[in-house]
C-alpha cells in the first residue's frame, strides 16, 4: 500500500458535512479482521486455512451474516475498497478489536498487495465507534432523511427518534444475510430519492452495501458496524 492519507475524526466528519450538504456521492467503509479473513480466502490464504479460523466457525453458525467459502463477497469486498471515498483500516499494533494479531494489519497488508489495492484516503477501522460517541456527528444528521438497515433496525429506530438523537430515519431494512444483498441493492436504488444518508449495521456485508450505495445512488453510504451497540447497549461488544 502506498502512503495514503490517514484522517482523524475531524477530517472525516468534515468530508461528511459537505458530501451530505453538497448532495455528493460518498462512501466510508472499514476493514477489521472479518474482512480481512474474507479478503484472505484463496488468495493470500489456502480456503482450508480461513475455514479453520474461529470467526469463520462462527460465520458458518450464521453468526455473521455470511456463509464461507463466499469469493463473490470477497472480490465485492476488494472492489468496494477500491471505490470507496475512505477506508478505514487498523493501525499496527491494534488493541481495539479482539482478533489474533495475525488477522489484523498484517493480514490487511497481504491481501491488499495481492489485490493492489490502495485507498487513496484511511482512517482507523474503528471511527464508527467513536462517530457514535461524537456529538458533532449526531449533530450532522438531525434534518437528514436517514435509511437504516441493520438485524434489529425495527428495534433501533424507535432509539434513534427519541431523544437525544431525535433523527428522521426515513426508511429500515432488516438486513440478516448475504444473500439479501442483490435485493437490497435494488430496493435502495429505487428509493434513492427518499434517503440523505444511509447507516449499514450488517457485518461485511455493509462494506459492499454503503460502497454500492454511495455509486447507485449518489447519497451518502456509511459502514456503521457495532457503532449500533453502542447506541443501543452503551458499548459496541
Amino acid at each position: 500500500m502506498t502512503n495514503p492519507r490517514y484522517l482523524e475524526i475531524d477530517e472525516v466528519l468534515k468530508r461528511l458535512k459537505l458530501a451530505l450538504d453538497q448532495h455528493q456521492s460518498f462512501s466510508l467503509i472499514r476493514i477489521g479482521d472479518g474482512e480481512n479473513l474474507v479478503l484472505s480466502q484463496d488468495t493470500v490464504w489456502p480456503m482450508e486455512k480461513v475455514l479453520q479460523e474461529r470467526w469463520a466457525v462462527k460465520a458458518n453458525l450464521g453468526q455473521k451474516g455470511l456463509f464461507l467459502p463466499n469469493t463473490e463477497l470477497r472480490d465485492a469486498v476488494a472492489e468496494a475498497v477500491s471505490k470507496a471515498s475512505i477506508a478505514g483500516i487498523l493501525p499496527y499494533d491494534d488493541e481495539s478489536i479482539k482478533a489474533p494479531s495475525y488477522m489484523k494489519r498484517e493480514l490487511t497488508d497481504q491481501v491488499f498487495a495481492h489485490y493492489a489495492l490502495s485507498p487513496a484516503l484511511t482512517c482507523h477501522a474503528c471511527l464508527n465507534r467513536y462517530l457514535a460517541e461524537t456529538p458533532a456527528f449526531w449533530d450532522m444528521l438531525k434534518n437528514r432523511r436517514i435509511l437504516l438497515v441493520t438485524r434489529t433496525a425495527a428495534e433501533v429506530k424507535p432509539v434513534l427518534e427519541a431523544d437525544p438523537f431525535r433523527l428522521n430515519i426515513a426508511h429500515t431494512l432488516a438486513f440478516h444475510q448475504y444473500e439479501q444483498m442483490p435485493e437490497t441493492l435494488q430496493w435502495i436504488a429505487a428509493h434513492k430519492d427518499d434517503f440523505d444518508i444511509a447507516l449499514f449495521s450488517c457485518g461485511v456485508n455493509a462494506v459492499v452495501l454503503a460502497q454500492k450505495t454511495a455509486e447507485l445512488t449518489g447519497k451518502v453510504g456509511i459502514d456503521f458496524g457495532k457503532a449500533i451497540n453502542i447506541v443501543m447497549f452503551g458499548k459496541a461488544n
